[in-house]
C-alpha cells in the first residue's frame, strides 16, 4: 500500500477524508458538484422516534468520505466545505487500495446487514464469497457462534466490517 502525497501528478489515488461530523452527505455533494470522483459508503436503517419508524441510509463510516483524485485535485479536496483533514498514517496521506473501495461497493450495494467493528480479532482464513448479493467480496472468515461471517479490514482507518453469509457461499483463496 502506497502512503503519502500523490508520486505520479497525473495517476489518481483513493483517499479518506476526515468531515465535520454529521455532515458526511453534504460534503459528498459538494465534491461531486466540483467534478472530484467521491463515494459515500451509505447504508439503510430502520429509525425509530417516539411517533414512527423511517428507513433512512446512514453513513457506513461516521465521518468519513472517500475520494479518488490525481495531484490536480488533492488540495482542492481540503478547500471543500465541511472536510477537515485526509486521514494520514505516519504523517502522510494514506491511499486506500482499489479493492478495498470495490468490496465497500460491493457490500453497499448488496444490502447486507453490516457491523462495523474496531476490534482486532485473529486472522482466519482468506475467503471469496462465490455467490449471493455479496458476490466477488474477499475477506476473512470467522465465525461468531452458530453463524458464519467475512469480514472485511479497511486499511488505515482501523475498522472492519463484518457481514453474516451462508457458508454455501464461501471458498478459500
Amino acid at each position: 500500500m502506497d502512503t503519502g502525497k500523490i508520486q505520479d501528478p497525473n495517476q489518481q489515488y483513493w483517499y479518506a477524508v476526515y468531515t465535520r461530523p454529521r455532515a458526511e452527505k453534504q460534503v459528498f455533494e459538494r465534491l461531486l458538484d466540483k467534478g472530484i470522483d467521491a463515494f459515500l459508503p451509505l447504508q439503510k436503517r430502520m429509525k425509530q422516534w417516539s411517533d414512527r419508524k423511517k428507513l433512512v441510509e446512514t453513513p457506513l463510516f461516521s465521518s468519513y468520505v472517500f475520494v479518488n483524485v490525481n495531484r490536480s485535485l488533492y488540495d482542492e479536496v481540503l478547500r471543500t466545505h465541511g472536510v477537515v483533514k485526509y486521514i494520514s498514517f505516519e504523517g502522510k496521506a494514506a491511499t486506500i487500495p482499489s479493492s478495498q473501495i470495490d468490496n465497500l461497493r460491493i457490500i453497499i450495494d448488496s444490502d447486507a446487514d453490516v457491523e462495523t467493528t474496531w476490534e482486532k480479532r485473529k486472522k482466519g482464513e482468506k475467503v471469496r464469497v462465490n455467490g449471493g448479493p455479496l458476490h466477488g467480496l474477499e475477506g476473512i472468515l470467522i465465525t461468531d457462534g452458530k453463524k458464519n461471517k467475512v469480514m472485511v479490514q479497511v486499511d488505515r482507518l482501523d475498522q472492519n466490517l463484518v457481514i453474516e453469509v451462508p457458508l454455501a457461499f464461501v471458498e478459500p483463496i
